[in-house]
């Protein structure tokens, strides 16, 4: 009776075991490919969603945004999203205008939301008229409209968010998948 309760021990533990190594391949994997993506597109971010309606009727709330970075000048009217010290949530917002230096030949920037009458120096940090090259995360390269709606209901709604992680990790473990 012992070594049947052994037996079905080890088995359980084994099964467990392989299960659990599987998810954390699949989310190691998962943030490989990121990082991966960063690395080709250099860029920290290599995608963003919309979070507002401020560059409507070009991009709208949840659409997916692909962005690179390269050293290429910024061009005026180009679109980029922009992270300001301080503040977790970048922005998206088309290049108004630009200023270099011509001692240092630095990039200053000015940007503006689309459907927003004023530019966006209300929204750099006080004191500050223009962004500067370091601010700027990355450029628009691409879009998929309302992709990102997902990650905005699941923001919104972390309840929800916790019973789906819930219900996937019971799925994950549950699985009668023979090794």
């Amino acid at each position: 009776m012992l070594s049947q309760f052994g037996n079905y021990f080890q088995g359980g533990f084994r099964k467990s075991a392989i299960q659990t190594l599987a998810f954390l391949s699949m989310v190691s994997s998962a943030f490989m490919s990121w990082k991966a993506l960063a690395y080709v597109t250099n860029t920290e971010s290599p995608a963003v969603v919309v979070l507002s309606g401020s560059m409507e009727p070009a991009f709208y709330r949840g659409d997916l945004l692909f962005l690179t970075l390269g050293s290429s000048p910024i061009e005026i009217g180009e679109v980029v999203v922009f992270k300001l010290p301080g503040r977790d949530i970048p922005i998206v917002h088309r290049v108004l205008k630009i200023h270099v230096k011509n001692e240092t030949n630095e990039e200053f920037i000015l940007t503006k939301g689309d459907n927003n009458n004023d530019n966006d120096r209300l929204l750099y940090d006080r004191k500050q008229l223009w962004l500067e090259r370091h601010h700027i995360v990355g450029r628009v390269n691409g879009h998929l409209p309302y992709l990102g709606m997902i990650t905005i209901i699941l923001n919104d709604y972390p309840k929800l968010k916790a019973a789906l992680l819930g219900i996937m990790a019971l799925v994950a473990l549950s699985s009668n998948e023979e090794q």
